[in-house]
């Protein structure tokens, strides 16, 4: 996986909702706004989204392959013994 600025911004979001409760809403406005543009600019880049566009295709194609979601082939099977 990536590391990608606007994983601070996301961090930094998280942080004040976590600590505001019900009034994320009004206290994380900054954060908020400052995540959206970040998250904006990434999107409209071609090269992010090309790179984006490509690790979706992979994972439907595994996923057609197997039947099995990215999500669950990724989790460990239980071993009995």
């Amino acid at each position: 996986m990536h590391f990608f600025p606007f994983q601070i911004f996301i961090s930094d979001f998280t942080k004040c909702c976590k600590a505001s409760g019900l009034l994320m809403v009004v206290k994380c406005r900054k954060e908020n706004s400052t995540l959206k543009e970040c998250l904006t600019a990434y999107y409209k880049d071609p090269a992010f989204y090309e790179e984006c566009k490509l690790e979706y295709l992979k994972e439907r194609e595994e996923f057609r392959r197997t039947g099995i979601p990215t999500k669950k082939r990724l989790q460990k099977l239980p071993t009995s013994m």
